[in-house]
């Protein structure tokens, strides 16, 4: 499912506009992004959660040429799957 399906399902769900649904979906990302890009933590319970996990710096390589380089630290996204969607993807797939 991407953006446009879920606005249409929310659209065909609660009657509301085109417009209106794609706002609701507009806000929801946002403030998911707004929370994560302030290092805050995002939790849909039975679903998923979010939060920002910080790595730091460390020597590697270029694959390339093998040249030794410097990686800065960083800070990443890190989706961890809920224990009821884990069970509903497991019962759907036997």
């Amino acid at each position: 499912m991407n953006k446009a399906e879920l606005v249409e399902a929310l659209r065909k769900e609660t009657g509301l506009t085109r417009v209106k649904a794609d706002e609701v979906v507009e806000l929801f990302f946002d403030q998911m992004s707004d929370a994560l890009a302030h290092e805050g933590r995002v939790e849909i319970r039975g679903l998923c959660s979010f939060h920002v996990k910080k790595y730091r710096a460390y020597a590697g390589r270029n694959p390339k040429t093998g040249e030794a380089i410097r990686v800065k630290p960083k800070k990443l996204p890190f989706f961890k799957c809920g224990k009821e969607l884990k069970e509903m993807v497991d019962y759907r797939a036997s």
